[in-house]
């Protein structure tokens, strides 16, 4: 085995150049201060550079010196970090998780209170927003979102795919009628969502009928969450473009109906982001895999 290819000798290297001393460096690894200096002179052998300048009194890195130590730390680090991924295959998954979500709580609390009962050891912390955060810089391990990922630092998994349907209540489609095409809406109170992250209103999918021009929808009330725009509708107040899910129990007891189904058709994606390049540790590693296979199909 070349002098290079044993990490022994790299190690000792580094310690030499951390403690400036043959002696000290002796001490840490159980060997003389002579054995410590011949496996440095074997390594500058080896690479045909000086790596130390030596004095009587200490030992000071060349330049060179300096470019190797940055490798070794790598080289190092890397045994490291395969000998704690390793171990950790078989270790329980415990720690904390940041874990940034949409504003979608009918959907996720579920899902996360079924997550903490699997992995007691696990904590979570959750925050709840549809603005567009920086996952790396704000620190998060993993993010929920809605639509395409657009962040080539991130790791990103296609998760189950969801319909959207415009609802309203029955009292107020008596009251104001029931649109049978795209065109009635223009006389109907429409409950808009506006992106955090962009500050624009939610585009409603309409099929407009051939021949016939696409037409700027009325906007009566903008709200940045699901959750309101759907009380609002409860409420009488109008028509609302939002996921199945969120609706579902309204739905089947009949306080919400779908219109124009046959002229809107939307379906959003869900996708879980997370770090590229990083060691996945296995509290993350069990979140993705949990949250994967519940959320393949979004009913």
């Amino acid at each position: 085995m070349s002098v290079l290819d044993n990490l022994a000798n790299l190690q000792t290297f580094v310690h030499a150049a951390d403690t400036r001393s043959f002696v000290d460096t002796g001490r840490v690894q159980g060997i003389s201060a002579s054995a410590a200096g011949k496996c440095v002179a074997r390594l500058e052998h080896a690479l045909g550079v000086r790596l130390f300048h030596r004095s009587t009194r200490s030992i000071t890195l060349t330049a060179e010196g300096q470019l190797f130590l940055a490798r070794c730390r790598r080289i190092l680090d890397e045994r490291d970090a395969a000998r704690t991924e390793l171990a950790q295959q078989h270790a329980t998954p415990s720690g904390t998780l940041r874990i940034s979500l949409p504003l979608v709580g009918d959907l996720t609390l579920p899902l996360m209170a079924e997550f903490m009962a699997a992995y007691p050891d696990i904590r979570l912390e959750l925050d709840f927003c549809d603005r567009l955060v920086d996952v790396i810089e704000e620190g998060f391990d993993a993010v929920l979102r809605v639509g395409e990922p657009s962040d080539s630092r991130l790791t990103a998994r296609r998760l189950g795919v969801f319909p959207r349907r415009v609802v309203a209540s029955p009292a107020y489609l008596q009251r104001h009628g029931v649109p049978r095409t795209p065109a009635d809406l223009l006389q109907h109170r429409l409950l808009h969502y506006r992106f955090p992250s962009t500050g624009k209103l939610e585009p409603w999918p309409i099929l407009w009928p051939e021949g016939e021009t696409a037409q700027d929808l009325p906007v009566h009330l903008v709200a940045n969450t699901i959750e309101a725009r759907v009380a609002l509708a409860l409420r009488d107040g109008g028509l609302a473009f939002v996921p199945v899910h969120s609706v579902r129990d309204a739905l089947a007891d009949g306080r919400l109906v779908t219109v124009l189904e046959e002229h809107v058709h939307s379906c959003g994606i869900f996708h879980l982001l997370w770090p590229s390049g990083r060691h996945v540790l296995p509290k993350l590693r069990v979140f993705i895999e949990f949250v994967g296979a519940r959320l393949d199909t979004v009913p």
